[in-house]
């Protein structure tokens, strides 16, 4: 093993990353809490006759407030639109204009499991887009279902926000006045920002037909080898699947496409804004309950669980692989050589920024790669798979990370109470057999979903004809991908092909799953939670924003999220890992 943990140069990308997102979480984070309260901003002038038009468009009566179970329905509705017009955009592509490769209509497997991937906010990819979608599918289709989800997710976070702040009402806000102000006030203007940075950075936007080309060594050994270069509307999309954590990408290659990701500064913006939204929501949630200590409270838990993972993964990454340290062969970091495992990454980025970015997109739910997790060591793949098992809580998808860290902060308060006790309470509201119950199953559904799913796969024919890799690192691999799925996240260990009809529908099916049957809890939770009066602080209250109740909340994230999945780690990377040291 190489003695050097992580160097200078890779120490100060890291610190430089950390500290330009905190220095953003407070400006964003009050702004949206503006954005959402309805309160005038700094763009209502220009973005505000656009929202009026919207709602008379639609005859909505932005006034006219929902309960919970209203709120729900709008949610599955507007999904469900978004599923019907995205299946029905892909198997009749072939006949939609900017198709200049004529690319074919998308099979029914193949278009379900797409559909289902981007109104859930996952951007699984079971295929290669440049080789299978239109530009009319990545940008009518894929870009506007990302803003569409990611919207939803945010505004799902605003209405249990809304739960605590508000007392004695059913009432928890208008799901279509949440989702409206979401992309036309947050989104889109920072995408729009996002992207033409991008584009000058080099990341593509064109409307241009594949180009054939000859490769520089067919003129050498005179034989003809030519590449397809293609185009399209590239920067467009990359901006809003790295800022509403949506994943996917353009290329099959994702953000290790030169065309993504061209170089290190639009390797960090985009790493920036993967977590950007996230991260300030959590401001956003201490300014909306009137109580900044509280958001802060979540954010350093969040953190105090994603800077140790990540740096161990860096480790793991840059330590040597002793298969070929018993051959000698020099691995150790130098100002010549990067050392360690090379394998799946991108030169121009390094080990140090390829592993950064693999717990980041992990962590935030986003999906996107710029290497291959598959090539990492056993226990570097660990990390971002542990990162997804815990859960979207570190930091979670843009909202969906903030609810979900507050189902914890429910089971933690309610664990606190029994120890000492006393009724649990969080911002002044008792916290009852309702909520918990609702908890649960927002906690159990994924282990749930996530085991039963990997189960089905390796148990049957179809599952297991996908492996290319049999033993460990193939259980890996769908468990991953079953993870990946069930969580939201839409990056995979890459290993299996998972482009057939079984695991189309599979992972399709797991992915619904995954998000509406977590979101229709948290929005009950917010309803009962609206409903309830405030109790008055005394000398029993327990803080919630203490040091001490923070180290609690981490310690029931990895003892309650995790240990579930513990057995199942034994079976894949870590059982790997021993095979690979003997």
């Amino acid at each position: 093993m190489s003695n050097i943990f992580i160097s200078l140069n890779g120490l100060l990308q890291c610190l430089l990353f950390w500290v330009v997102c905190l220095l953003l979480i407070k400006p964003l984070g009050s702004y949206m809490a503006r954005v959402y309260s309805g309160q005038l901003t700094f763009m209502e002038s220009l973005l505000g006759p656009i929202e009026d038009f919207c709602y008379k468009f639609a005859r909505i009566d932005p006034n006219k407030e929902m309960n919970w179970q209203q709120y729900a329905c709008a949610v599955i509705i507007s999904s469900l639109g978004g599923f019907l017009l995205l299946f029905l955009l892909l198997v009749f592509q072939a006949y939609l204009p900017l198709n200049p490769e004529h690319f074919p209509n998308i099979s029914a497997d193949l278009a379900f499991n797409i559909s289902a991937s981007f109104i859930t906010n996952t951007n699984w990819q079971s295929y290669a887009g440049e080789s299978t979608l239109s530009y009319f599918s990545q940008m009518f289709g894929l870009t506007v279902q990302n803003f569409l989800c990611a919207s939803m997710g945010m505004a799902v976070a605003v209405a249990l926000i809304r739960g605590f702040v508000r007392k004695n009402t059913p009432f928890i806000g208008n799901f279509w006045v949440d989702w409206m102000r979401g992309i036309l006030y947050i989104l889109l203007p920072l995408s729009l920002v996002l992207a033409i940075v991008l584009g000058s950075q080099g990341v593509i936007q064109n409307f241009n037909p594949s180009v054939n080309t000859t490769l520089i060594e067919s003129a050498q050994t005179k034989e003809s080898h030519n590449q397809k270069i293609p185009g399209g509307p590239v920067a467009s999309q990359i901006a809003i699947k790295q800022l509403g954590t949506n994943g996917g990408g353009f290329f099959n290659a994702n953000s290790a496409h030169p065309f993504e990701n061209p170089t290190p500064l639009s390797n960090f913006l985009e790493l920036l804004a993967i977590v950007l939204i996230s991260t300030a929501f959590c401001y956003t949630f201490g300014v909306m309950v009137n109580d900044k200590r509280q958001g802060w409270a979540l954010l350093i838990a969040m953190t105090i669980v994603y800077i140790p993972l990540t740096l161990y993964g860096i480790w793991q990454e840059q330590s040597a692989n002793p298969l070929l340290s018993s051959l000698n062969i020099e691995q150790s970091y130098s100002p010549l050589q990067s050392g360690g495992n090379m394998e799946g990454k991108e030169v121009r980025f390094g080990i140090v920024n390829s592993a950064l970015w693999a717990s980041t997109t992990t962590a935030t739910s986003n999906g996107s790669v710029n290497s291959m997790h598959d090539s990492y060591t056993p226990l570097g793949g660990l990390v971002p798979l542990t990162m997804m098992l815990l859960g979207e809580v570190i930091f979670g998808g843009v909202g969906s990370g903030l609810y979900g860290i507050l189902i914890f902060v429910f089971v933690t308060v309610f664990i606190a109470g029994l120890m000492v006790g006393r009724t649990p309470e969080y911002l002044g509201k008792k916290i009852q057999t309702f909520e918990i119950k609702m908890a649960s199953l927002v906690i159990l559904i994924p282990a749930l979903t996530i085991l039963f799913g990997t189960a089905i796969a390796v148990l049957s024919k179809a599952g297991l004809a996908g492996i290319f890799n049999p033993g460990p690192q193939g259980f890996s691999e769908i468990l991953y991908a079953l993870t990946s799925s069930s969580a939201n996240n839409g990056s995979a260990f890459a290993g299996i092909n998972a482009n057939t009809p079984f695991y189309n529908t599979l992972l399709g099916i797991i992915m619904l799953l995954g998000r509406y049957w977590i979101i229709i809890p948290v929005l009950a939770i917010a309803g009962a939670m609206a409903q309830k009066n405030n109790t008055p602080t005394n000398i029993g209250t327990m803080s919630t924003h203490t040091p001490l109740f923070i180290l609690f909340l981490v310690g029931v994230i990895i003892l309650v999220g995790l240990l579930t999945f513990v057995p199942t780690l034994m079976l894949a990377p870590i059982s790997e890992y021993f095979q690979l040291v003997k």
